[in-house]
């Protein structure tokens, strides 16, 4: 299926932050494991060291795909009127333009840089992108190292005035005026280089006061070791030989790439008057049982329970639950978990009103959150100061379950409504991954989001809860546990299966439970967006597991899990559950996680016969994995299918309300 022009653009864009970003994490965590001397096998059966050999190996595979690309679209781009233009291709005209943006925008916030014994080589941030020059002065002759760090403050692509659209790098900008940082001096050879450091950020378990911690761990990250440097493969090996010596790193931790460094910031080339090479736009659809209700979202959910399914569903009904709470004279008590929220956060704006008008409010703050920690602790003291109170969790886990609690008093008892939810509190990553929110006011399901708050503040761990399951203690436990049954099933001849979507699948434990199942005949089923180390069609040990990963216009993002209990699948015999774990050892063991059932009949028929099916029909976005662990796009037959398109196109089965009565919608996909 093709994407539009720009939106491959934003893609690649993508590919590189997480590539980044994985090397700052991941990367990171195995280079420690080798600076501390373990050589431990792991459950891949490699070491450290060989582990990271392979991760280069493939990286340096991955990087040269990206400018491979990167190189068409550009082509691509200047067919579509589109310029990434350099010095060679600057007009006289644009000249004066030009020198008066680069005086004026870039040269009060460049420092140039002399390197020697006088001037010791200075620290460059985490993804810092500098030049290196090799000078010479022209009045006698002498050689002069030099470094030009470029502020991130900059604009990466500047934009040149006209009609046409044409942009040039900021380091080809600042390369046109080189001349008005080093006066006197000729330019003998340049280089361009960009690091990557370690941002891993240990925390003292024995902390007093755990935001001083992160806002001192958030300093600390920015000085982290250097991962991993990319250079220009025009680099001349004497500036090369010192910009290594000068970061104490060694030649498995250099990239030289041939195109663009930072594809990051690529996005920056994303223009409106283009609506041709985007996507359409998304217009959200709100759900039909809260508009039934004039708007008032505890009716609806007094009605019935109901699913949105975000981003084809709006957001907003997860901000109209907590902005009516807050004005609502009959709620008592909001409790909310945030884990990541924006930057301007209607949830938190909700909770700091509710406060405000004299409500008791609980909001738990994740400051573990990786790369949200400071946004998390500004939300943390505005809330404060509204009188919110505030809570960090565990400093040996993350709070990662979605929850939230209203209590309302009405005809003198008090009522629970819950929202449990498979993504973040965030409108802005709502409108492009793909994620459920679940409205109930069902009692067991809400004593047991109260038992978990508990928990969260308390530190008191629940002795029973009635219907959810948590991390770190139990998900684990209860899926073997299903699991296991779907295996009884298999040995008496029963129909068994098991479905499943989510992120990663790493846990070695779950995954060695799967190769069990599929070697009794349990047919399984598992849609993995991200990191698989589970084999498939593998003879005699998983020849009855399929895996796909579907790559669209969305991020598949929400955690689901279904058991046939007996029965073949679709059916309203299943066992059905949402979650905000992925099947990995941290989620499992250094998480707070909540997994819950879906019983009500609509919201299970929406979650197993349309998210699930559709997911698991769709041949236009899917890639399956193969017994060697290389992906192989779906064949499109004559019936071409896509998920996103089926969920832009159709209502959402449990949040229709009266709509659906005596009318016909294509709700329910049959196999």
């Amino acid at each position: 299926m093709d994407h539009p022009l720009l939106e491959r653009l934003r893609f690649l864009s993508i590919s590189g932050s997480n590539l980044d970003e994985f090397y700052m994490v991941r990367v990171a965590g195995i280079r420690g494991q080798i600076n501390a001397g373990v050589d431990k096998v792991s459950n891949d059966g490699l070491t450290p060291l060989e582990q990271l050999n392979k991760i280069n190996e493939i990286a340096e595979e991955l990087i040269n795909e990206q400018q491979i690309r990167w190189a068409a679209l550009v082509k691509d781009l200047k067919a579509e009127g589109i310029h990434l233009i350099d010095s060679r291709d600057i007009k006289s005209s644009d000249m004066e333009w030009l020198e008066e943006y680069f005086l004026e925008s870039v040269f009060p916030i460049l420092t140039p840089l002399a390197v020697d014994p006088a001037h010791p080589f200075p620290f460059i941030p985490n993804l810092g992108f500098s030049i290196v020059l090799n000078l010479q002065n022209n009045e006698d002759g002498s050689p002069l190292l030099a470094l030009l760090p470029v502020p991130r403050q900059t604009k990466r692509f500047v934009r040149l005035p006209g009609d046409d659209v044409r942009f040039i790098s900021v380091e080809n900008c600042i390369r046109l005026f080189l001349h008005r940082l080093f006066p006197n001096y000729s330019i003998k050879g340049e280089g361009i280089f960009r690091l990557i450091r370690d941002s891993e950020m240990e925390v003292d378990e024995e902390a007093e006061d755990l935001v001083r911690v992160f806002e001192s761990a958030l300093k600390r990250r920015r000085r982290g070791h250097v991962i991993r440097l990319e250079v220009n493969s025009e680099m001349p090996k004497n500036l090369l030989k010192m910009v290594k010596r000068e970061l104490q790193i060694t030649n498995n931790e250099i990239i030289n790439v041939s195109g663009v460094l930072g594809l990051a910031e690529v996005d920056q080339l994303i223009v409106d008057g283009f609506p041709k090479l985007k996507f359409p736009s998304l217009s959200p659809r709100f759900p039909q049982r809260i508009k039934e209700k004039g708007g008032d979202c505890f009716a609806a959910i007094r009605d019935k329970d109901f699913i949105v399914h975000h981003p084809f569903e709006s957001f907003d009904a997860v901000i109209s639950f907590l902005r009516q709470a807050a004005t609502d004279p009959d709620v008592v008590a909001i409790k909310q978990t945030l884990y990541r929220t924006s930057e301007d956060s209607p949830i938190v704006r909700a909770l700091i009103d509710a406060a405000e008008s004299g409500k008791s409010v609980t909001a738990l703050v994740e400051l573990k959150a990786r790369f949200d920690e400071a946004r998390n602790i500004k939300w943390a003291r505005d809330m404060e100061r509204a009188g919110v109170q505030v809570v960090y969790g565990f400093i040996e886990l993350k709070t990662h379950a979605k929850i939230s609690v209203i209590v309302r008093r009405e005809n003198d008892h008090l009522r629970t409504y819950i929202h449990y939810g498979t993504g973040n509190y965030h409108a802005i990553t709502a409108k492009i991954y793909t994620d459920l929110s679940f409205f109930t006011d069902d009692e067991a399901l809400g004593r047991d989001a109260i038992h978990i708050f508990n928990y969260l503040t308390g530190y008191a761990r629940p002795k029973a809860l009635e219907k959810a399951v948590i991390s770190p203690y139990d998900i684990r436990d209860k899926l073997i546990e299903m699991i296991e049954r779907e295996m009884d099933f298999a040995r008496k001849g029963k129909p068994a299966s098991l479905w499943a979507k989510m992120n990663a699948l790493v846990d070695a434990v779950i995954i060695d439970k799967l190769y069990e199942a599929s070697c009794v005949g349990v047919s399984i089923d598992l849609i993995v967006r991200g990191i698989c180390c589970l084999r498939p069609g593998v003879k005699r040990m998983s020849e009855n597991i399929r895996v796909k990963s579907i790559v669209g216009r969305f991020l598949e993002h929400s955690r689901i899990t279904c058991f046939g209990n007996g029965h073949e699948m679709p059916s309203d015999h299943a066992q059905v559950y949402i979650s905000s774990s992925d099947w990995m050892p941290r989620n499992f063991e250094r998480r707070v996680e909540a997994m819950i059932p879906i019983e009500n009949p609509t919201v299970k028929s929406q979650v197993l016969g349309q998210v699930m099916v559709a997911n698991l029909k769709d041949n236009l976005q899917s890639w399956h994995l193969q017994s060697d662990h290389s992906y192989k796009r779906a064949v499109v037959g004559d019936v071409k299918f896509s998920a996103h398109n089926y969920f832009l196109e159709n209502p959402s089965l449990s949040g229709m309300g009266k709509a659906i009565k005596g009318k016909e919608f294509p709700l329910l996909l049959k196999e």
